[in-house]
């Protein structure tokens, strides 16, 4: 169930009322629900509880530290692909050996981060990076453990921008040239080789795709141990998908039905990293409706949030539900608008051609399932603070990061 619902016509976040809440906190505003994290969270211990697993929360997805750490006392791990993110993991509480670094173009300084904090693992994209990585862990006198990724080429049938398991990805390393790739870092001092890595996309509704490249992954593995190099450790990435609209992605449980007879072939600890099925639903972007405007040819409702706040629909054309605050307005007669933010760029949108009830100025709306992707991708252009975030506990709220002030925004510029 949705931890947003109507109470006596007004949209709830938990019990804390979303009009009440932006009075005292301004708009536009980031909602996050508490318990909506915890059982999403759970939903993955549930599934895959018979095989030794680890839930490596995907940081990118949202990496507010309110959020992180709530995660992190829940027992969760932490996928990261930077410096940036190591930092926040550690600052809530992940513990080290919990936290998985991934990405294309880690530096030397970052796998020095990374291996003073005796991390879980490397996913390591490139031979060039095990390379790099092998110097740089015998510069220091300790060994790296590592997976490679493998690209198994796998149409995860999702948006082109956050399909990742392709052969003409930047990520990973290409299945065809993996087991050469593995010989190499058997041989590098610097390296312990412990795991084996794929991701194929996001926004996945389909589970077929993963198990697909899980059983190509599996069958590399097996290989691999024929010629002594011991897989301990399988991680299957993230990607599952949410529903935005009318998306019926795989449960937890159906979702490691179909993975789990191959993962428990191998007698491997399973790593994940979801990311998006965790905090995408727990989240809503929360706006202020400044004006409408009819131009003849079309109808607008101008808000206080904007592409700079999320930029998922002018970035992917994605879809997100926006609903009225207050519950009576869902009584009006709908018209088609487009729904669109003040920063001076035609992208500008949250919506197009949306069939919405009409709202007037000052109605409130909720931008639903903005919990991932939202935040942690929103800038400062048109030099306009970023919104504030909320995190919902129950029938309390805590501000997990205040709202940006103009002295913020200049706070390490000089005019020379």
């Amino acid at each position: 169930m949705s931890p947003f619902q109507y109470r006596d016509s007004e949209l709830c976040c938990e019990e804390v009322s979303l009009r009440a809440l932006a009075a005292v906190v301004g708009t536009p505003a980031y909602v996050y629900s508490k318990a909506s994290l915890l059982e999403s969270l759970a939903g993955y211990g549930r599934a895959f509880h018979d095989v030794p697993h680890v839930v490596c929360y995907s940081v990118k997805a949202n990496s507010n530290l309110g959020v992180l750490s709530v995660l992190a006392k829940a027992g969760a791990g932490a996928d990261i692909v930077s410096g940036g993110e190591l930092y926040r993991a550690l600052r809530a509480g992940v513990p080290p050996k919990k936290i998985i670094f991934s990405g294309v173009g880690k530096s030397r300084d970052e796998m020095r981060e990374a291996l003073k904090a005796d991390i879980l693992m490397f996913n390591v994209e490139s031979r060039a990076e095990l390379r790099v990585l092998d110097e740089v862990a015998l510069e220091m006198g300790i060994r790296a453990p590592v997976a490679l990724r493998v690209n198994p080429d796998v149409d995860p049938q999702t948006h082109p921008y956050i399909a990742t398991g392709l052969k003409t990805s930047k990520f990973g390393i290409p299945y065809h040239e993996a087991f050469e790739a593995y010989e190499e870092a058997a041989t590098l001092k610097g390296l312990e080789v412990i795991g084996a890595d794929m991701h194929i996309g996001s926004q996945l509704t389909k589970a077929t795709p993963v198990a697909d490249a899980v059983a190509r992954v599996v069958a590399l593995v097996k290989a691999l141990r024929e010629r002594r190099i011991e897989i301990r450790m399988i991680d299957i990435g993230g990607g599952l998908g949410i529903r935005y609209r009318d998306e019926k992605p795989p449960t937890h449980q159906e979702f490691a039905t179909l993975l789990l007879p191959a993962l428990r072939e191998a007698g491997v600890t399973v790593l994940l990293e979801p990311g998006r099925s965790i905090v995408g639903n727990a989240g809503v972007l929360l706006t202020r409706v400044l004006y409408r405007k009819d131009t003849g040819a079309k109808k607008f409702v101008v808000v206080d949030g904007a592409m700079n706040d999320l930029i998922r629909p002018s970035l992917y054309g994605s879809y997100h539900e926006i609903v009225p605050v207050d519950q009576t307005r869902c009584a009006r007669d709908l018209e088609t608008v487009d729904v669109v933010g003040p920063i001076c760029e035609s992208g500008d949108f949250l919506a197009k051609d949306r069939e919405l009830a009409q709202v007037e100025p000052e109605d409130l709306l909720a931008v639903m399932s903005a919990g991932a992707y939202g935040f942690v991708m929103a800038s400062n252009y048109n030099t306009r603070p970023r919104a504030v975030e909320v995190l919902v506990d129950g029938n309390r709220y805590t501000i997990v990061r205040r709202r940006e002030t103009y002295e913020d925004l200049v706070a390490g510029e000089t005019a020379p």
